[in-house]
């Protein structure tokens, strides 16, 4: 991305995102990690070993129903996210997937961890597997229906690498199933720590139902004042004043009136001050959420 400046950290941190692989190497195409964090868990593989020909097909037509979204109007929706997690297939796996193939990567291994207290990664092997079959994962948003799989198969770790380049050095995805607001951080505190461990990132976020904007996500918005580099994202990702306070310039790019969603008002005036402050600087593509217009907007801030 032209944008970038050089020497900008190879570790990137996607709080909000969902399954979505694909917009982080197609922001950080050079990124040699990325956390990606969402309400969402990953699910088990291995009902592939079990579903019948007929039950892969209905599964493999929903995937492709749900991942439109990601493709053509580089968001996907809760509503998405939610059916995908009831679904027969691993949605989130099977998103990563998606993005791993758009990009010429080819997936080398996989395995499911949990963070330790102190924000490590703790491998889960078979044998811890088979003692965790009955716990079944938590639903992180209260309205969502309860996943159906075992809380082993909450978190994921996928090495990968360019299709065809065995000699390749492997990069790292983390999918990471928590709860971003202040309470859920205070409660698994494992998530912050192991995210302040990576030293400083670049960070990106869109289509976030402007959750950054709001009180409640303070934590996760001041982590990533005090740890990032640089940071693109739609509107929904951390409200000028914020990042110009914390010490950043903040470039906006497209056209900006207003938020596509209910959003708290004084972030709304924030982010609209930032677009009437400066010249528009076109831009030809979406990314994330329209305004309230269907304006494509970005914003970068450095």
């Amino acid at each position: 991305m032209a944008l970038q400046p050089e020497g900008l950290p190879s570790t990137v941190v996607y709080p909000f995102g969902g399954g979505d692989l694909l917009s982080a190497l197609t922001v950080y195409p050079s990124l040699r990690e990325v956390t990606t964090m969402s309400l969402e868990h990953v699910g088990d593989p291995r009902v592939i070993e079990t579903i019948s020909p007929q039950g892969l097909e209905r599964a493999l037509a929903a995937v492709r129903r749900r991942v439109s979204g990601l493709l053509i109007w580089t968001e996907s929706t809760s509503e998405n996210m939610i059916q995908l997690e009831a679904g027969r297939l691993p949605g989130q796996l099977a998103f990563f997937l998606v993005g791993l193939a758009v990009h010429g990567q080819e997936p080398v291994g996989l395995r499911f961890f949990d963070l330790t207290p102190e924000g490590g990664v703790d491998g889960i092997s078979p044998a811890d597997v088979d003692l965790r079959k009955a716990k079944i994962a938590s639903k992180l948003n209260p309205v969502w229906k309860a996943p159906s799989f075992s809380d082993a198969f909450s978190n994921s770790e996928i090495t990968f690498r360019p299709a065809g380049q065995p000699d390749a050095p492997l990069r790292i995805h983390r999918h990471i199933a928590a709860d971003l607001s202040n309470d859920g951080l205070k409660r698994d505190t494992a998530v912050l720590k192991h995210l302040v461990a990576k030293g400083y990132v670049a960070a990106m976020t869109k289509a976030a139902s402007y959750l950054l904007w709001s009180t409640n996500f303070a934590t996760i918005r001041n982590y990533l004042l005090e740890n990032m580099d640089f940071m693109v994202s739609d509107s929904t990702g951390i409200p000028p004043r914020f990042a110009r306070e914390a010490g950043f310039e903040v470039v906006p790019y497209g056209r900006y009136t207003g938020p596509f969603l209910l959003a708290p008002s004084t972030s709304a005036k924030d982010m609209l001050a930032l677009y009437n402050s400066q010249p528009e600087r076109p831009l030809g593509f979406r990314f994330g959420y329209p305004d309230n217009d269907h304006h494509d907007h970005m914003v970068v801030i450095r």
